[in-house]
């Protein structure tokens, strides 16, 4: 609990492990349930757009850590790797959506 209460100091409002636990377990369920029932067709597309959608973690990160105070070393530091986390997991993902659309072009003779 100490280290949830020196991460959500100022404006964000601070969950007990509990709440924490039930987002995290309700998230895993979306998305199982999103994979599963999404045609294989149509994983590129969401893919792509999850990876975008990632960008709000590299946001919600540097916003973290510009409220943080100087002196609160792990939300600097819990910060620091989400935003390289977030940014790692955006360019990959773009990157192998790249790679997975070259595989639908049509292919030159030679």
């Amino acid at each position: 609990m100490l280290l949830l209460q020196d991460i959500c100091t100022g404006f964000l409002p601070c969950l007990d492990v509990w709440d924490i636990l039930f987002i995290l377990l309700l998230a895993a369920f979306l998305g199982v349930e999103l994979i599963s029932n999404v045609p294989a067709i149509l994983h590129t597309p969401l893919m792509s757009g999850a990876n975008a959608i990632h960008g709000v973690v590299i946001v919600g990160s540097i916003i973290v850590m510009g409220h943080a105070s100087p002196d609160n070393y792990l939300a600097l530091v819990l910060g620091f790797i989400a935003v390289v986390l977030g940014t790692l997991n955006v360019v990959g993902g773009f990157v192998v959506t790249n790679r997975m659309l070259e595989m639908f072009k049509k292919k030159e003779k030679k």
